[in-house]
């Protein structure tokens, strides 16, 4: 079992797109289910969760369209505004789609503390009570107030992506180690070893990247941490099988157990795929 636990799917100029820009030309085309077939052919995925692109309720009522027609998705992590009035009603909506497993509020973009204003509040409990994930798109700047949040609502399942996002191409992530590893100690955060390759300098060395996985399987171990491939954005830096590769050889001395944790159980857990 490998679930590819980040991925992504979008139309230029439909349903509510507004990333990525043309600047991107490697990604500035559409990505649809065919194309996810091709990326991971060969490669044993035998599932992925669907990640919003847009912050566009758009957006997540096509992803729950493609999923429901695509055995290969297993999951759809959404987006919705956890600030507008009524938003616990649509949560609770959006909670009743099979295939519907979580919400990502885009923080990255956001002030460091946006998730703790009372505004969003109602949004947050509602997640709780549908039993939907907390993606965190977000990066070291955030992390306090993520640590607040899980101790807020112990019972929200909060999900780190591309594990916060570490400067690596600078190197600058002495700050990003130790707010990681305070974060993890919150039963209720898990994170995703995915995105590194595209936080690397263009040619940056592989092995460059192992420092930062260490730190990840280190404070949140194999139960919490699962390996997803951003995929399209990966391509801006690399490509599917390269990084699925470079995990399976960081994986290759570690026991068994840690390896399918990471590599799907973990996945299969938090985010109660069938």
């Amino acid at each position: 079992m490998i679930i590819d636990a980040h991925q992504h799917l979008w139309q230029i100029g439909q349903n509510g797109h507004e990333w990525p820009t043309p600047d991107l030309s490697v990604i500035h085309q559409d990505f649809l289910p065919e194309d996810l077939m091709t990326a991971t052919q060969g490669l044993g995925i035998t599932g992925t969760v669907l990640v919003q692109s847009q912050p566009s309720a758009q957006d997540t009522a096509w992803m729950l369209e493609v999923a429901a027609a695509t055995p290969l998705i297993k999951a759809v992590v959404g987006w919705t505004d956890v600030t507008a009035p009524g938003a616990g009603y649509k949560i609770a909506a959006l909670a009743r789609k099979p295939k519907l497993k979580g919400l990502r509020p885009m923080l990255q973009g956001l002030e460091d503390d946006w998730i703790l204003r009372d505004a969003a509040q109602a949004g947050v409990q509602a997640m709780v009570t549908h039993g939907l994930t907390f993606d965190a798109l977000v990066f070291t700047r955030h992390l306090p107030a993520i640590d607040s949040l899980a101790k807020r609502y112990p019972d929200l399942s909060i999900i780190i992506d591309h594990g916060a996002k570490p400067a690596i191409a600078s190197g600058d992530t002495a700050l990003w180690f130790e707010r990681m590893a305070a974060v993890a100690q919150n039963g209720n955060v898990a994170c995703k070893l995915s995105g590194l390759l595209t936080e690397a300098a263009p040619g940056q060395a592989p092995e460059d990247l192992i420092p930062y996985a260490d730190h990840l399987l280190n404070v949140f171990g194999p139960d919490r941490l699962m390996w997803g491939s951003d995929w399209p954005v990966l391509r801006l830096n690399g490509d599917y099988r390269l990084w699925f590769d470079w995990t399976q050889a960081w994986l290759a001395d570690k026991p068994n157990s840690t390896h399918n944790a990471i590599m799907g159980k973990a996945a299969c857990n938090l985010y109660n795929l069938n």
